[in-house]
């Protein structure tokens, strides 16, 4: 299976990507910044990605046919989201160039698989426990990771797919509203926060890490990301490092984001593997060099891995369907501030909890990006707006609430580990 192509592909050529989705959408556009034509693969026909790609082949994700076709038009594919079949990878990649390749793709999906992959290759991870069926959740020896949280071991991000639990006589109802299906069982932990690393790797081996974020989530969501972390020097080099770690032991090609959890002492363990770039990482569309989705052409077509540098800080606030409720969010209110970038994701219907577009705050520092983002709780009809507090000294600080027109300064208390992927 080749990961590459023997050359770089000029532009004109046409680019596929598995999954029409917001990151589908924005990796079709900056595809066409290089010059590249793309094809998306996608059941829905008013999916996100459809307004921006040059064509859309609209068949389910697990349609061999429509594999086929993908593979007959484009010259490299890559994907925009973990649910595409392991085997839709295998296949195409017998005949063109995939991004990344199948058995990554086979990890990065099933917790399952995950979970045991960091412990084989001596990772840091969270104390987990497989349930293949219910008489597994009726084991006694699972008391000791309780409080835990059981999550199918497929299909589930951004909060779905997972229950908390905090009783051993809750885990086989809880099982059983899973529909049964392979689970794992993972411990919750205190942390003190979460962050991300996103690595672009090349099939040569060439890497690059870009600036890493602390993350906030509410109800699983992604709420809010600031850049860069305000963490211990130490701290963001030892997730790079980890970061790496993981990119090699999956002989990952491709963008990848490893999701940390920073617990006390400033240990850190790694919560999930998105195969793809990653919400977290919208930032780098407006403030860096080169965009994680610019990143993701470079690798399938075969270019140089562009500089992921950033200069200054920056705040991205994901817009919910929540921000509909009442009217239409205060557009003008937000794009009167010369710090915000605001990217809707074209999808017809605003729903709670829905991703529908993001807000990034690019300022000369990351306090002055934190206020801009605060500035704006009004404007996006939103109390969710909590962004964590930067020491500029590169301490950990405490984290304050803000609210609509309101600004809370009492100290949140610990968080726990409750986060699922972030598309």
């Amino acid at each position: 299976m080749n990961k590459h192509p023997a050359c770089p592909l000029a532009p004109g050529t046409w680019l596929g990507v598995l999954g029409g989705g917001q990151l589908g959408r924005m990796f079709a556009m900056a595809a066409h910044r290089l010059g590249y034509r793309v094809a998306v693969l996608d059941p829905d026909p008013e999916c996100p990605a459809a307004g921006a790609a040059d064509r859309l082949v609209c068949a389910p994700l697990d349609d061999p046919q429509a594999w086929s076709v993908m593979a007959g038009l484009c010259a490299a594919v890559t994907i925009e989201t973990e649910n595409v079949p392991a085997a839709a990878l295998r296949a195409i990649g017998q005949r063109i160039p995939v991004s990344p390749d199948a058995d990554a793709l086979a990890i990065a999906q099933d917790r399952i698989r995950e979970k045991r992959f960091l412990a084989q290759n001596r990772l840091p991870h969270v104390p987990f426990a497989v349930l293949s069926d219910v008489a597994d959740s009726r084991d006694p020896a699972l008391a000791g990771l309780l409080p835990a949280i059981l999550k199918t071991s497929r299909f589930g991000y951004d909060g779905k797919g997972q229950q908390r639990i905090t009783h051993l006589e809750e885990l086989s109802s809880a099982y059983h509203a899973m529909g049964d299906l392979p689970c794992v069982l993972e411990q919750r932990l205190a942390l003190k926060c979460e962050l991300s690393v996103i690595v672009a790797r090349s099939a040569s081996g060439e890497s690059r890490v870009f600036p890493i974020p602390q993350n906030r989530h509410e109800n699983g969501i992604l709420s809010e990301s600031v850049v860069p972390a305000p963490l211990p020097r130490a701290t963001l080099a030892k997730a790079r490092e980890l970061a790496l770690s993981v990119a090699l032991a999956l002989d990952y090609c491709g963008v990848l984001c490893v999701e940390f959890f920073l617990l006390p002492g400033n240990r850190l363990v790694v919560n999930e593997i998105a195969p793809r770039p990653h919400n977290s990482g919208h930032f780098t569309l407006d403030a860096c060099n080169t965009s994680q989705f610019e990143q993701q052409v470079r690798v399938l077509a075969g270019l140089p891995l562009g500089d992921a540098t950033m200069q200054g800080g920056a705040a991205m606030i994901n817009l919910l369907g929540d921000a509909w409720h009442g009217g239409e969010p205060d557009w003008r209110a937000i794009l009167s501030q010369p710090e915000a970038r605001l990217h809707l994701y074209g999808k017809p219907e605003a729903r709670p909890g829905r991703k529908m577009g993001h807000i990034t705050f690019v300022a000369t520092s990351r306090e002055a990006a934190r206020r801009a983002a605060g500035r704006n709780a009004v404007s996006i009809s939103s109390d969710r707006l909590s962004v964590p507090a930067a020491d500029e000294h590169g301490g950990q600080a405490d984290a304050t609430g803000r609210a609509r027109k309101v600004i809370s300064h009492n100290t949140a208390a610990p968080a726990t580990a409750t986060s699922g992927r972030a598309k």
